[in-house]
């Protein structure tokens, strides 16, 4: 019991059971999943759906993180890759074809995929701070996006596209098959493998891991990299999911989010070391208390409120001082039972 309170999952794992709780007692019905059109069906099929985008996102941005960077333009990537593929399909004389999918996902996952080159280029070769560097994009990536569709919201008629973020296989939702898939994926190539012990390593202390043989400069380039993978597939799920492409608004602060799923799993903002595990119930965290501010009947904009309310308490007690005030109060504890044991005998 006393390692699962010392892990970084433990106070997130209880904030998240404390927003399910809420949820319940507002709707006795809320964990209740059913079987439909042979889909599953449920709130919890809902989190786990919307959670996918933000999952995505936070997955590149929890290696960045790790790496002691930060990547802003992670939104702008989600608004571009959307833009790209809606419009080469609306453009398309025949959208519902595989080819003009697949092609169309090859071309917005290869721009970002350059975007990502850029950041990771601005930031291990020119040395510009990854706030900065990633900022430029973070500005530009929307004016991109909005060029790509002529400043209109691109829709498109294909089934085929709208399947990868609204449809189903196996009763459950493709996004999030497709999150849980790269989740699993960068599980396995990080802790399975040397590549987790370097991202950490550079994170520590980039100068050192260069004299210790590391190559510091493309294990940063190669997260920067990633992380616009992880958005070009984020941006892909949202627009098919509502078969559209909207410059301004697809990916609108999903970095925020991205970076409060990192921070509330666990990982440090001073990078050398990250959790997968804590980043996926920070995405969680994210999208229940989205749906338990709707539940309860509170206007949607009041959200960011209790988000900010959410983090600092999560931050709080993953905080050093009260994480040393905590051991000290049950060593405390565990001498005052002790003495009274030896009493008793």
């Amino acid at each position: 019991m006393r390692s699962l309170t010392r892990s970084n999952v433990f106070w997130p794992l209880i904030a998240l059971v404390a927003l399910l709780a809420v949820n319940v007692a507002a709707r006795p019905g809320f964990l209740g999943v059913r079987m439909q059109d042979g889909h599953l069906y449920g709130s919890l099929i809902d989190i786990l759906r919307n959670t996918s985008p933000i999952l995505l996102v936070a997955i590149g941005m929890t290696l960045v993180i790790a790496t002691r960077g930060i990547d802003l333009s992670v939104g702008a990537l989600v608004a571009i890759a959307g833009a790209v593929a809606c419009t080469q399909i609306a453009a398309s004389p025949n959208p519902g074809s595989a080819a003009t999918v697949l092609i169309a996902i090859g071309t917005a996952v290869l721009v970002c995929l350059v975007l990502g080159v850029w950041n990771g280029f601005l930031v291990s070769v020119i040395g510009i701070q990854p706030i900065i560097a990633t900022l430029i994009l973070m500005t530009a990536g929307r004016g991109i996006a909005m060029l790509v569709t002529g400043g209109q919201i691109t829709t498109v008629n294909s089934p085929l596209y709208k399947s990868i973020g609204a449809g189903y296989l196996l009763t459950l939702p493709v996004s999030a098959i497709i999150a849980g898939v790269v989740l699993a994926a960068t599980a396995l190539l990080t802790r399975r493998t040397a590549l987790g012990t370097l991202v950490e390593s550079v994170g520590i202390n980039p100068e050192a891991s260069r004299l210790a043989g590391v190559r510091a400069r493309s294990i940063i380039w190669t997260v920067y990299v990633f992380s616009a993978l992880c958005a070009a597939i984020a941006g892909i799920l949202i627009s098919s999911n509502v078969t559209a492409a909207d410059a301004n608004n697809n990916g609108l602060w999903i970095e925020l989010d991205a970076i409060l799923a990192v921070v509330i799993g666990g990982t440090s903002l001073m990078g050398g070391k990250f959790s997968l595990t804590g980043t996926l119930i920070g995405a969680f965290i994210i999208e229940t208390l989205r749906i338990t501010v709707i539940s309860l009947g509170i206007a949607p904009e009041v959200n960011l409120v209790f988000k900010a309310v959410v983090v600092i308490l999560v931050c709080l007690l993953q905080s050093p001082v009260v994480q040393r005030k905590f051991r000290a109060r049950r060593r405390a504890v565990a001498q005052e039972h002790g003495e009274a044991v030896e009493v008793v005998a």
